[in-house]
């Protein structure tokens, strides 16, 4: 059955290659349906993967092989809560490892260029505390990462 509503993601021809990614390293993720296309398409031939149904971690997505016209940016991202630093570590690793590309405060590039905020859950507990005072440290210590290091926020939160 076809979700309500999907994700579509738009691919240079490596659609099937990036579920294939997601599903090796994200909990919860598959890959569904390949579609290949019915005939020649402006980005490819007759037999090519033109979409691929996958999930990330539960939510629905459609991989479109439309060519090299239009690239990912940050005006769009997945956020995933992490439970410590072992999953924020192995996440982050699997990504910018896999050729992607480091940014700032816990956001990283796939090789696709699709961006993903790796959150622990420490951090965002952190910034929402209570004690502005101990929440505007934590805000200040991520400002300064790349991958978030949970023991480095929760020392800047205490202070």
């Amino acid at each position: 059955m076809v979700a309500k509503n999907t994700i579509c993601l738009w691919y240079d021809g490596t659609a099937l290659d990036a579920a294939k990614f997601y599903a090796l390293t994200f909990p919860d993720t598959t890959v569904g349906a390949v579609y290949r296309a019915p005939g020649d398409f402006p980005s490819g031939k007759e037999g090519d993967v033109l979409t691929v149904e996958f999930n990330v971690m539960g939510i629905p997505c459609l991989g479109l092989n439309g060519g090299p016209t239009f690239k990912h940016n940050e005006a769009f991202s997945f956020q995933v809560a992490t439970d410590d630093q072992a999953e924020t570590d192995r996440l982050w690793n699997a990504i910018v490892g896999n050729g992607g590309q480091e940014s700032a405060c816990g956001w990283c590039k796939d090789k696709w260029g699709v961006s993903w905020q790796i959150t622990p859950r420490a951090l965002t507990a952190a910034i929402a505390n209570p004690d502005r005072a101990a929440a505007g440290r934590a805000f200040e210590a991520m400002m300064q990462m790349t991958r978030i290091d949970i023991a480095a926020i929760e020392a800047a939160r205490r202070g």
